[in-house]
């Protein structure tokens, strides 16, 4: 197994050069700046953002040009998919990057242990830079080996979603949602109505949207990682004993049927939550948006995804940073706007436009989020909130777990048993 992953890694650094030869020459005009002849340095930044997205990091690049006389913001679209990540490679590779990217801090491990990234950490020092003001599991995200290499901007969080009204057509109260597991199960029960195979409504499905065993593992009180002994620990029998419980609701409500009706749903206004086939299910602050565009009159909630005991709730969190790419052209003005977007002032700025968490609390209160009755709930849960595993094999980890809960509530194999193998794998490739 380690033979192949390292020919792996052979093939793909032979990819990433034949790339960096060939998209090398055509991102040079993308990524070019330099000293304008009245002394004003530009930089490039590459982002993926677009509609109000895209309105949020221009007005911060605003804001930034209007402080700076000597230093230019030129902000470039790049397509937010994995094409995005292999031009950068590429001109990382190629010599040629951006002075600043935007990028997803779940990578940032991987990237930093490839040597793609510039360590910001002496930066940071200098300008009295730490992780007091953000939230600890952003920072975190943010660091790798004990060394900043990436600017936290955003984040997010999941929370248990129910439909009250659902609720009170099932004669449950609807301002008492499921505390621990257990009252969970009967609320799903009293709120599912079933026509033979066929779901009219469906009180829960554990692995639904944003039910990643991320979400059921850390409620069950287990750990992912090991971080002293630098190991994988997917097979945590806490880890197990919520894969196990996932599998059984498979087989109480039938898994096939189950996937007959998460195949025919629908998204936007068609959401099943919306059309209230789907009375409660696990999800992050990104879909409140959408909710009050298609359905701003939806009666709904939102509360703590529920655990063993009713206590210690705790939830996860993921969001972008900016970065600067080895070998960027203009490293220390490159360092002002990225120092500028992880302020106050910057994170303002960008999550009051775009509607997103911020990682710095006291710009969550400016906002006026604690004061609104959903957002103030997963402000509230933030604290409480992990981090995925900062490893290089990060996104190996996420792929094997969502196999090992495939397999599991298809009968696929017994949850610890593919725990165990999920682990080995993921273990023999951070060797």
């Amino acid at each position: 197994m380690l033979w192949k992953n390292h020919n792996l890694k052979k093939v793909y650094l032979a990819v990433f050069i034949m790339i960096a030869l060939t998209l090398s020459a055509c991102s040079s005009d993308e990524t070019s700046g330099g000293e304008d002849e009245d002394g004003v340095t530009t930089i490039t930044f590459w982002h993926e953002n677009s509609g109000v997205g895209e309105e949020a990091i221009n007005a911060v690049v605003d804001a930034f040009n209007e402080k700076h006389q000597d230093i230019k913001v030129d902000a470039v679209y790049t397509a937010a998919n994995e094409s995005q990540n292999e031009k950068l490679l590429a001109a990382v590779a190629g010599g040629n990057p951006p002075d600043v990217s935007w990028f997803d801090r779940f990578k940032v491990g991987s990237w930093a242990d490839q040597g793609s990234l510039t360590d910001l950490t002496a930066y940071a020092e200098k300008d009295g830079i730490t992780g007091d003001k953000y939230y600890p599991f952003a920072w975190e995200e943010a660091t790798y080996q004990d060394k900043l290499y990436a600017m936290p901007v955003d984040t997010d969080a999941r929370l248990l979603f129910y439909n009250k009204d659902a609720f009170k057509d099932a004669g449950l109260d609807p301002e008492k949602p499921p505390k621990t597991i257990d009252e969970l199960e009967e609320a799903a029960e009293k709120l599912t109505i079933k026509d033979g195979n066929r779901f009219k409504r469906i009180g829960f499905i554990p692995w639904y949207n944003q039910g990643w065993l991320y979400s059921w593992g850390w409620a069950y009180g287990g750990n992912f990682y090991d971080e002293e002994a630098g190991k994988v620990t997917a097979d945590d029998p806490k880890v197990v004993e919520s894969l196990e419980w996932m599998t059984k609701y498979a087989k109480e409500y039938n898994v096939e049927d189950i996937t007959g009706f998460t195949d025919s749903s629908g998204s936007g206004e068609m959401d099943p939550f919306l059309t209230g086939q789907l009375a409660m299910h696990i999800g992050g602050n990104w879909s409140i948006s959408g909710y009050l565009k298609y359905k701003p009159d939806l009666n709904y909630g939102v509360t703590p995804i529920p655990t063993p005991t009713g206590e210690n709730f705790t939830s996860w969190s993921g969001g972008m940073a900016v970065v600067i790419p080895k070998g960027a052209e203009h490293p220390d003005e490159a360092w002002e706007f990225v120092k500028f977007f992880g302020s106050e002032e910057g994170q303002e700025i960008y999550n009051g436009m775009y509607k997103t968490l911020s990682v710095i609390d006291s710009v969550n209160e400016k906002l006026g989020y604690k004061d609104d009755p959903i957002f103030s709930e997963f402000i509230n849960i933030l604290p409480e909130s992990h981090n995925r595993p900062v490893l290089p094999e990060g996104e190996l980890l996420w792929n094997e777990l969502s196999n090992a809960v495939d397999n599991a509530i298809h009968g696929n194999g017994k949850p610890k048993d593919l725990l165990k193998s999920a682990n080995e794998k993921v273990n023999a490739a951070l060797e």
